[in-house]
C-alpha cells in the first residue's frame, strides 16, 4: 500500500467518523433495526432450513419477537410499577433498620459513623421524585408528549425500527454477499476470516450473555419469591440485568435482597435463603448457564465491555451506547490478530534473542 494510498484510507475513516458523530441521531433508528437483523439472522436461518421462504421465515420471527415483547411489557410494567410503589412505601421501615439495626452494628464492627450517611434526605428525594413522576408508565407517557414534533419523532422511530428490521433480515445473507464482493480481492481472504471471528465474538456475547441475564433473572426472581420476599421481582431483574459483568448480579443481588428481606422480617435467618437462591444462581451461571449459551468464544473482558459502553455513551450518546459493543467485538480480534503477526515477526524474534 502506498503512502497516497494509507492517507486515502485514513482521511475517509475521518470523514465516516465525523459523519457519524453529526448524524448519529439519524442512523440510532437504523442501529436497533440493523442489532434486530443481527440477532434474527440465526433464526431465520433455522426456519429456511425447515422449508420456509426467507420472507416467510421472517415474518414467523418478527410475530414471536412481538409476541413476546408484547407480552413482557403487558406483564411486567405494572408488577414493576407495583413493586416500586411498595418500595417507596416501606422506605420509611427500611431505613428505620438501617438506622436503628445495621448502622449501630456497622460502627461496633468497623467504625463507620452513622452521621456520615444522612438517609433522611435520602428518603425524601426518592419519594418526592416519585410522587412526580406518578409512576413509570406516566411519566413516560408525559415525556414523549410533551411536544407534537417529539411525539411525532417517537412514533416515526417506533414504526421506522421494525420495518427497516424486517427488510434488513429478510435481505441479510445478501447484504453480506455483496459487501464481501466490494472488498479487494487481496484482501479478501484476511478480511472474511477477521469478520468471522468478529461474528463469533460479538455474537456469543449479544445472544448468549441475553440468555444468561434472562435465565438468571428467571432464577432469582422464582428462588427470591419461595423465600417469601416482596420485592423478589424488581430484585431478581436487577440482578439479571447487572450480571454481565461476573459476581456484579451476585453481589448486588445479595446487598439488595439481604437488605430488603432482614428490614420485611426482622429475622437475620432469612438471610440463610438469600445467600442460597443466589449461590444456586452463580453454581448454575458457572456450570451450565456460561458454558452452554456463551461459550469460550467472547474474549471481551468485563472491563473493556464496561469501558466501551461508558465511552461510546460519552462520545454518542444512546447511539453509541449501542454502537459500542460491535465496534468492541471488531477491535478486540483486530488487537488479537495485530498480536498473532508480532508474535511470528523479527521484531519479536530478534527481541528474545
Amino acid at each position: 500500500m502506498t503512502d497516497s494510498q494509507r492517507w486515502f484510507l485514513l482521511v475517509s475513516a475521518g470523514l465516516v467518523a465525523l459523519l457519524v458523530y453529526l448524524l448519529a441521531p439519524v442512523f440510532t433508528p437504523f442501529l436497533v433495526a440493523a442489532l434486530i437483523a443481527y440477532l434474527g439472522d440465526p433464526l431465520a436461518d433455522r426456519f429456511e432450513r425447515l422449508g420456509l421462504s426467507r420472507t416467510m421465515a421472517v415474518i414467523v420471527v418478527f410475530v414471536v419477537v412481538i409476541l413476546i415483547f408484547t407480552a413482557a411489557l403487558v406483564v411486567l410494567v405494572p408488577l414493576i410499577e407495583r413493586q416500586i410503589t411498595y418500595l417507596i412505601g416501606r422506605l420509611p421501615d427500611y431505613m428505620g433498620w438501617i438506622q436503628t439495626t445495621l448502622m449501630p452494628w456497622l460502627h461496633a464492627r468497623f467504625g463507620i459513623d452513622p452521621a456520615s450517611l444522612d438517609l433522611q434526605s435520602l428518603q425524601d428525594a426518592l419519594t418526592k421524585h416519585w410522587q412526580q413522576a406518578g409512576g413509570i408508565a406516566a411519566q413516560v407517557v408525559r415525556s414523549v408528549s410533551s411536544s407534537g414534533l417529539a411525539l411525532l419523532a417517537w412514533l416515526a422511530n417506533l414504526i421506522l425500527i421494525p420495518v427497516v428490521g424486517f427488510y434488513l433480515l429478510r435481505d441479510w445473507d445478501a447484504l453480506m454477499q455483496r459487501i464481501r464482493t466490494l472488498i479487494p480481492r487481496r484482501w479478501e481472504p484476511l478480511v472474511v476470516q477477521l469478520a468471522r471471528e468478529s461474528d463469533d465474538v460479538l455474537g456469543a456475547f449479544l445472544r448468549g450473555q441475553l440468555l444468561v441475564m434472562l435465565a438468571l433473572g428467571m432464577i432469582y426472581i422464582l428462588g427470591l419469591w419461595m423465600t417469601g420476599l416482596k420485592l423478589a421481582l424488581l430484585i431478581g431483574l436487577l440482578a439479571g440485568l447487572v450480571s454481565f459483568v461476573p459476581y456484579l448480579g451476585f453481589i448486588t443481588g445479595i446487598l439488595a435482597a439481604g437488605v430488603a428481606i432482614v428490614a420485611q422480617t426482622q429475622d437475620l435467618y432469612q438471610l440463610v435463603w438469600v445467600l442460597l437462591v443466589f449461590g444456586i444462581g452463580q453454581l448454575l451461571e458457572g456450570t451450565v448457564l456460561t458454558p452452554m449459551l456463551v461459550g469460550d468464544r467472547i474474549g471481551l473482558h468485563p472491563v473493556a465491555v464496561i469501558f466501551a459502553i461508558l465511552a461510546g455513551g460519552q462520545l454518542f450518546g444512546f447511539f453509541g451506547i449501542l454502537l459500542a459493543l460491535p465496534v468492541a467485538a471488531v477491535l478486540a480480534v483486530l488487537l488479537r490478530y495485530v498480536h498473532r503477526r508480532y508474535l511470528d515477526s523479527r521484531l519479536y524474534e530478534e527481541s528474545g534473542s
